[in-house]
């Protein structure tokens, strides 16, 4: 495959990726609490998305998961997997998350397409780290994580709650489909 075809076959996810994250970064903060404090090292690893609010560069993707490093640099880097069934293939982008100073590193910034920064805030977490739910402040992006591929109908129903506490719109919400591991 040539690179003009690569290039070709790259932008649409590239152009996506970047207009949400210059959305996200020009819109008004409202207020959004997070959670106190994350412990980075117990953060990173791999999360499975149980549900979320449907985004276009997410279009046909199941068993999407997301994979966080932490860096010698001060910076995470971010690796999104997810499969689209239909097309048969594996989509996997690459980006870095940079935490907002002052903010218990609860409030992420994250970029997959420079100079685009989204905000990355999370919201309610497990003490033990094992589901976290990410949203942003103007409430039109969230993800519900989960370090296995399921969880409980009670706990989905309980993170839901919260989630609605917060002014999110449970009717955007909708469940990933998951792979088991």
């Amino acid at each position: 495959m040539n690179t003009k075809k690569i290039l070709a076959a790259a932008l649409p996810i590239l152009a996506t990726t970047g207009l949400f994250l210059w959305a996200s970064s020009k819109s008004q903060a409202q207020n959004l609490e997070t959670v106190p404090e994350v412990d980075l090292k117990k953060y990173a690893g791999t999360w499975f998305e149980i549900a979320a609010i449907p985004q276009s560069f997410e279009k046909g993707c199941a068993c999407t998961k997301a994979t966080y490093t932490p860096t010698d640099q001060g910076y995470i880097i971010i690796e999104n997997t997810c499969e689209k069934p239909e097309k048969n293939k594996t989509t996997t982008v690459k980006g870095k998350a940079f935490v907002e100073e002052g903010s218990g590193n609860a409030k992420l910034k994250v970029q997959f397409f420079w100079p685009f920064k989204g905000k990355y805030w999370i919201i309610d977490l497990a003490q033990d780290y094992s589901y976290a739910v990410v949203g942003h402040p103007n409430r039109k992006y969230l993800w519900i994580l989960s370090r296995t591929p399921s969880i409980t109908e009670e706990l989905y129903n309980h993170l839901l709650q919260g989630i609605a506490e917060k002014g999110f719109d449970l009717s955007k919400i909708e469940k990933t489909p998951q792979c088991e591991e």
